[in-house]
């Protein structure tokens, strides 16, 4: 039997062509049968450029429905959708693709110059670009391609995609998700909370990660419903188009800022059945405020990059603040000692591991890192810290590596501070995340200077502007002569963290 992901999605398509699938603020409609059209003359561009089961294609483009349209290509032709942020820099990119092999990388028009330059010292075969006007080399090819109706056989433990995640050392990660991974998870979600073809999304989370892509955009293609794209968080754009939609998923700074605007109340919201937040903790005070100001409680999820989603607050029944709830239909979460491996009593907090249909294959070309990361069992051990109540709600504690959550965008310290330390006057670093009331976690690094050394936060910003994404770089650097350290020699972090954890509650002042 195929198993492929493309055909939980085909039925729509068939069964409603003049339905519209994706919508933009803009005004422009794509019906599922134009979505159709286009993917399959997306895939035959695919082929005809040498792309066959299995080998990988690189997606660096701005957010657009074009997007979702070559998505569904690579999961029709069988090949390995492996979406990049935007905001990589070259050297970013560099590695990705060094690492990947990719057959085909698509990247914005502007940046097609650069992308020939890495293609070539990378070896990647093919270069084509994307943008989000429909614009671009890809689109033009598609245009003048036949639909291609052949849908790639496939077993579910084949891979569907794969997503980068940073590691504490530096080196990025690729998660391999299978056809089965993905087709798991969206189901269970669907289910959970309760999506229909009668559902509209408003979708203005980015599609290069779990949560935009492969929880919003499938759960939306598994159902037959529909949605708007925009291409960025606006909010007073999002209450305009409440009025027309079901559902919104966000991380945290999507509600803070929605609450900041005083358009939001109980009315803008009368046709809403739904808010998800994830990919960062939701404050407490961000829940009871958007429960007074519209009667609806967000309900908050769990999940990760290997696993997809893993649990969520009851869609009925109590959506604790501060807890991500139970294990999703068919996965299973439980608590264990970091040490021993030890499963724990509820109360008691240790690292939260999962198991089910919807965790990943591994870590690509990472065999051993694979094996470390799993229980004999088929436990994932996720590296958080976690504590079940006695009702059963889960609740993330901590992080047992160092992640820091920035508006919704996961930033691994040691990669920042690698590249402070290359600077001539820096003798060593640490990158912490403090409470930011907007994004969650603000990047904050600690920086110890070499004797006779001068060096400003300034500086350290500029040094870094063209190293590392936007969201990774430090939103303050402070300047201290020594960092502190346990009896072992260990940074203790959790001291950095309670000297500058109210720097964003305050006016900036001097970091020095």
């Amino acid at each position: 039997m195929n198993q492929n992901l493309y055909l939980q999605f085909f039925d729509n398509f068939s069964r409603q062509p003049e339905k519209v699938l994706i919508d933009t603020a803009e005004g422009t409609s794509y019906r599922y049968r134009d979505v159709l059209d286009t993917s399959r003359r997306l895939a035959r561009v695919l082929r005809e450029r040498g792309v066959t089961p299995g080998e990988r294609v690189v997606v660096q483009v701005d957010k657009s429905p074009q997007t979702v349209m070559l998505y569904l290509a690579c999961l029709q032709v069988g090949a390995v959708y492996l979406p990049l942020n935007t905001a990589y820099t070259e050297a970013e990119i560099e590695y990705f693709l060094g690492d990947a092999e990719p057959r085909l990388y698509v990247c914005r028009p502007a940046d097609r110059d650069s992308a020939e330059r890495l293609a070539e010292r990378c070896g990647v075969a093919a270069v084509e670009t994307l943008g989000a006007a429909a614009d671009g080399s890809l689109m033009a090819l598609a245009e003048a391609a036949e639909a291609d109706a052949e849908i790639a056989e496939l077993a579910g433990d084949d891979l569907a995609a794969i997503l980068y995640t940073s590691g504490t050392t530096g080196r990025s990660k690729g998660a391999m998700l299978t056809h089965a991974n993905l087709s798991a998870n969206s189901q269970a979600l669907a289910e959970t909370w309760r999506f229909s073809s009668d559902d509209h999304l408003l979708h203005a989370l980015p599609i290069f990660h779990t949560h935009g892509l492969f929880v919003a955009c499938n759960i939306i293609l598994t159902v037959g419903a529909s949605m708007t794209f925009l291409p960025k968080l606006d909010p007073e754009q999002l209450i305009t188009l409440m009025p027309q939609a079901t559902v919104l998923m966000g991380v945290p700074t999507f509600y803070t800022r929605l609450l900041a605007s005083p358009r939001l109340d109980r009315e803008a919201v009368r046709n809403m059945r739904l808010f998800v937040s994830g990919s960062a903790p939701l404050l407490a005070e961000t829940h009871h405020d958007f429960f007074e100001r519209t009667g609806h409680a967000i309900l908050e999820r769990y999940g990760m990059t290997e696993t997809n989603m893993n649990t969520s607050n009851p869609y009925d029944g109590e959506r604790r603040p501060g807890t991500v709830g139970f294990a999703l239909p068919g996965s299973e979460v439980r608590i264990t000692d970091r040490d021993s491996g030890t499963v724990l009593a509820p109360g008691e907090t240790g690292l939260v591991e999962v198991r089910g249909p919807n965790v990943f294959k591994g870590y690509w070309r990472m065999p051993e890192k694979t094996a470390a990361e799993f229980r004999e069992d088929g436990f994932f051990i996720t590296g958080d810290l976690g504590v079940i109540d006695s009702d059963g709600y889960l609740s993330i504690v901590g992080r047992d590596k160092d992640l820091v959550i920035s508006g919704g965008y996961n930033v691994y310290p040691k990669e920042i501070e690698q590249w402070i330390d290359e600077l001539p006057e820096v003798v060593e670093s640490a990158v912490i995340g403090v409470n930011h009331p907007d994004l969650g976690e603000g990047v904050t690094a600690a920086v110890v200077l070499k004797p006779g050394a001068t060096l400003d936060e300034a500086q350290v910003l500029a040094a870094l502007s063209d190293k590392v994404a936007r969201y990774k770089q430090p939103k303050r650097v402070f300047f201290i002569d020594s960092l502190p350290r346990n009896v072992m020699g260990k940074v203790q972090k959790n001291a950095l963290r309670e000297r500058y954890a109210d720097i964003y509650q305050a006016p900036a002042a001097a970091s020095r």
